[in-house]
């Protein structure tokens, strides 16, 4: 027996061995003799020295599409920097911006090309040597058997062949420049050159982190869904906006009605009709025949002509279905806040406060001017009822979300992949807070009897989240599973809201700002103080030298100087504006941040112009990228939550070995 097994017996005794009969045994299924095991240590071992992966990072896109399936397709800007390092001497900025775009938008850019291009066999020979060289670089901290994965079938193995054989020497380079001039002889280079620039936006990225708030606000949540299913290395950490559509899917009326009210308010109807099918007819019948001869004012849309140009006649039917749903909304929030009392959420009724006859709504024993005095289906005497209409109307939406089949699936999705944190490589991932004292210590809240804070807190909700969607429990259960949906989206306690109230019926009603005032959570409060950061992971149970939280949800003031690096660098906000609603604020379009193996960079992004002038003009995001940490050593595989799955996976291949040599299991 080699030295080394000698060794090894100190620590795997007969005993312990024994007792891991069981497991050895299913192990020696796959790894049936001592070489297959030893090859496998081999091989895992040659894995744990490979480049940590790319992950990337966004929060809050709010439905704007084209920007981040463009993110998505650059890599953050990853993609130009490999292709200027690779031909920054060689070819100048126009030709750049091309094979960018191309690699970007292979198909739509080929039509282009081919438009102009006098002499396609030389445009397609010069770009494939292109395309291949950057597949090299982008393949490279990855082994042959992951990027053999990626490849597409039809052509994986022309592409490995390429990709592993150097197009120089005397021996090869016959070999590869007849592989070139056959792929475009037999009229296939089209194809191939869309399918190797899909594997190279593929590698870019080695997992995908969102964290929270897909929809709302811009026209595109069904499509980044779309794309999101699709994608095989993602994971999303909930945000408040995503919780109310879940909570929307599973037929909360309460949370209908906000997905509705702000679809509305931003004028913005295409995820609802063009994504999800959702029949608006009944609600827009209805606004027609209750709010006809009202202005409608206040509730006008709040829209850009260049962003969403809609005629005068249909911003007046929007905004009379804005008003209609609003005030159903108000009138459903009533009727879940007392059927939960436990929420303690009683002050949000406003309208038995309105004095109609004078024009008033009294908060906090002050009364207020309302900016609208026009409450046709609002009964002074019991103003929380529905109308029969309105009660119609919300069964018949409730049943168009019900029966959507893409809105259920997008869902499912949500559920598949998503949870509302994350732990992974030492990094801790929420959308918005967890809700904590003024001291900085972590509050107790009450779920169904027990209290909980943190991981405990967010755990339980989690399961309580995914309870509405349980078909196996019963009606009751899912029932008031179903009823959280809407206190996630606005309950004081709630961790991907944290605020004392949602202002909504002041902000559309009364003039003084100041009750318009939602007073946020210690947690907001708290974050820059470094050991309030460290007790939250500490509470999480995160290790590491270089632990760190990244939330999204509250929109960074780039432009006013507002640094998303808090608590001493242990924290990163990185919600920077992909919301053209929210840009003004955050004077940015969005951030990327980005870990790799030499450490964090954070990325900000300018506001994208269009899919067509990126694929017909090669322009792109303009990224400027800020180094956030730099490790003292370059991370490998062995460093992440994945080496350490490899290092046990290695151990117990090591335990069969020695019962193999060791005579307890036979080979």
């Amino acid at each position: 027996m080699a030295s080394e097994n000698i060794n090894e017996s100190r620590y795997y005794t007969t005993a312990a061995l024994e007792s891991d009969r069981r497991v050895l045994e299913l192990l020696s299924l796959s790894f049936p003799t001592v070489t297959a095991a030893a090859t496998e240590i081999i091989n895992l071992e040659a894995i744990l020295n490979l480049p940590k992966g790319t992950e990337h990072f966004v929060a809050d896109i709010h439905g704007e599409h084209e920007a981040f399936q463009h993110i998505l397709k650059n890599a953050s800007g990853n993609i130009k920097r490999k292709v200027t390092e690779l031909f920054g001497n060689t070819m100048r900025e126009p030709q750049i911006r091309q094979l960018c775009s191309l690699i970007y938008y292979p198909r739509r850019k080929l039509n282009y090309i081919k438009e102009t291009e006098e002499n396609l066999d030389d445009f397609y020979t010069t770009t494939l040597h292109q395309l291949v060289s950057v597949l090299q670089s982008v393949s490279s901290k990855y082994t042959r058997s992951k990027v053999r994965k990626a490849l597409p079938r039809e052509f994986a193995y022309i592409i490995e062949e390429l990709l592993h054989e150097a197009p120089s020497g005397e021996n090869k380079q016959p070999y590869y420049n007849q592989v070139v001039r056959t792929i475009i002889n037999t009229g296939e280079a089209d194809n191939f050159i869309i399918a190797i620039c899909r594997v190279i936006q593929k590698l870019s990225v080695d997992r995908l982190h969102i964290l929270g708030d897909i929809y709302d606000r811009g026209p595109g949540a069904h499509i980044i869904m779309e794309t999101l299913c699709h994608h095989d290395r993602f994971d999303i950490q909930w945000g408040n906006h995503d919780a109310l559509w879940m909570g929307a899917a599973a037929g909360n009326q309460g949370c209908i009605a906000n997905v509705l009210r702000i679809s509305m308010r931003y004028g913005n109807m295409t995820t609802l009709e063009e994504g999800y099918g959702i029949n608006l007819l009944p609600l827009a019948t209805f606004a027609m025949e209750v709010y006809k001869d009202d202005p409608c004012t206040v509730f006008a849309p709040k829209i850009s002509a260049e962003s969403n140009p809609l005629t005068e006649k249909n911003k007046r039917l929007v905004a009379m279905m804005h008003k209609a749903i609003s005030v159903i909304q108000f009138k459903i929030e009533a009727a879940l806040i007392a059927a939960h009392p436990e929420w303690n959420m009683e002050s949000r009724n406003l309208l038995h406060m309105i004095d109609f006859k004078n024009g008033t709504v009294g908060i906090d024993g002050k009364d207020y001017p309302l900016l609208d005095t026009n409450f046709p289906t609002v009964n002074p005497e019991n103003p929380y009822q529905l109308t029969p209409e309105e009660q119609d109307l919300m069964d018949k939406l409730t049943h168009s979300f019900s029966i959507s089949e893409s809105l259920q699936r997008h869902v499912d999705c949500l559920l598949e992949n998503g949870s509302l944190y994350l732990i992974t490589n030492s990094n801790l991932l929420f959308h918005a807070s967890v809700p904590m004292n003024e001291d900085g210590f972590l509050r107790e809240v009450d779920m169904d009897g027990s209290k909980l804070s943190g991981k405990e807190l967010l755990k339980e909700t989690s399961r309580l989240m995914r309870r509405a969607f349980n078909k196996e429990l019963s009606e009751d259960v899912r029932r008031s599973a179903c009823d959280f949906y809407w206190y996630l989206w606005c309950g004081p306690d709630s961790p991907l809201f944290d605020k004392a109230k949602m202002a909504t019926f002041e902000r559309y009603f009364i003039a003084d700002k100041a009750t318009h005032h939602e007073e946020k959570g210690f947690y907001y409060k708290l974050r820059d103080n470094a050991a309030v950061c460290d007790r939250v992971l500490d509470a999480f149970g995160v290790t590491g030298p270089h632990r760190h939280i990244i939330n999204g949800h509250v929109p960074v003031k780039a432009v006013k100087g507002e640094s998303p690096i808090k608590g001493g660098g242990k924290l990163m906000v990185i919600d920077g504006g992909f919301s053209k609603a929210y840009q003004h604020t955050t004077g940015i379009a969005g951030y990327t941040l980005v870990y790799h193996s030499r450490g964090f960079e954070l990325v900000q992004h300018e506001p994208f112009s269009s899919t067509e002038e990126a694929i017909k003009d090669g322009t792109d995001i303009v990224s400027t990228t800020q180094i956030i940490e730099l490790n003292a050593h370059r991370l490998r595989v062995r460093d992440t939550d994945i080496g350490h799955e490899l290092q046990g996976q290695i151990a117990e291949l090591r335990r069969l070995l020695f019962a193999y040599r060791s005579g307890m299991l036979h080979n």
